[in-house]
């Protein structure tokens, strides 16, 4: 209940805060941005976090997403809950056989293959003119949630910005049951101690499965609505620009909590829109807080600050 509770004032906070910071066309725009690469990020931080290992293929999941959401929408005309049904069916599917070539692997082989990977994907989508090749799919309509009776299109920042809240929110909520259930649980121990959980009568190769295919959908609900928002999808969302971006969202606070991703995303997300130093210097300051991260505080800022703690009652006794 304290968790619901603390969601639910989480939620009213995040709602009213664009409106009570000027309403402006760009603090929406930031917004939005800040909920759809924070459920990005969030897709990611379940595999790093939680099963220990990094992969550098969940760009394909984001892309995945959006290129369904784009090509059923522009191609087929179907509406905004068939291309999030259809996202995250696809990304199960790539999930299931992504995790069957890669999940048998461990660590730094499993890096290596997963962005192998990736860099396969780049260049099928950069290629392939089912996919609109190198000049992407344009046209994509406003994202229509309407229902019975309800008439809903999202046609600007300002409409989406209820979507993208909501959109993350979901996301917390599961993630949060994902870390407290027997799943979540087994992931962590399977991580940590892979004998002891066989012993404990659970199968390591099967749960790094399940977790892959639960943490894929995620990330592509994010593609999806990132399509809407930026009305066109191209080979660039498999950039290593989002790859590092979701990489830096799940240390840059600290791994394993809650809000750490959507606080990373947003700070990294305040100062490329509001104080940028330019686009290449922008992905430079990014490479370099992800650099400086795991180099010298592998703990994130909350580890920053214990240490910092620490040092302060050591030279206070």
């Amino acid at each position: 209940m304290n968790r619901f509770l603390s969601l639910a004032l989480l939620a009213v906070g995040l709602y009213v805060f664009p409106s009570l910071t000027g309403g402006s066309g760009a603090v929406y725009s930031a917004c939005v941005l800040i909920a759809i690469f924070a459920v990005m990020a969030y897709g990611l931080d379940l595999i790093v976090s939680d099963l220990g290992e990094v992969s550098l293929a969940h760009t394909v999941f984001f892309a995945v997403g959006s290129y369904t959401t784009a090509l059923l929408s522009t191609r087929l005309g179907a509406g905004g809950w068939t291309t999030l049904a259809a996202s995250i069916a696809m990304a199960a599917v790539f999930a299931g056989v992504l995790g069957l070539i890669t999940l048998r692997l461990r660590e730094f082989v499993f890096s290596l293959v997963t962005y192998a990977i990736a860099v396969v994907a780049a260049t099928v989508a950069q290629n392939w003119t089912f996919l609109g090749g190198s000049d992407g799919l344009r046209g994509i309509p406003p994202l229509d949630l309407s229902l019975p009776g309800l008439a809903f299109i999202a046609r600007n920042d300002r409409d989406l910005w209820p979507i993208a809240l909501a959109l993350l929110l979901v996301t917390l909520y599961l993630v949060d049951r994902f870390r407290h259930s027997r799943l979540g649980s087994a992931a962590v121990m399977s991580h940590l101690n892979p004998r002891l959980a066989i012993m404990s009568g659970i199968d390591p190769q099967q749960v790094r499965m399940r977790v892959f295919l639960f943490s894929a959908p995620i990330t592509a609900a994010a593609g999806w609505l990132y399509a809407y928002q930026r009305a066109y999808v191209s080979a660039d969302i498999l950039d290593s620009y989002f790859l590092i971006l979701m990489l830096t969202a799940v240390v840059l606070v600290g791994r394993r909590v809650l809000l750490g991703p959507l606080m990373a995303t947003a700070l990294v997300l305040a100062q490329e829109k509001f104080l940028s130093l330019g686009g290449y210097a922008d992905k430079i300051v990014l490479g370099s807080v992800l650099i400086a991260t795991l180099a010298f505080f592998p703990g994130g800022l909350i580890g920053l600050w214990r240490m910092l703690r620490r040092r302060d009652a050591t030279a206070s006794a």
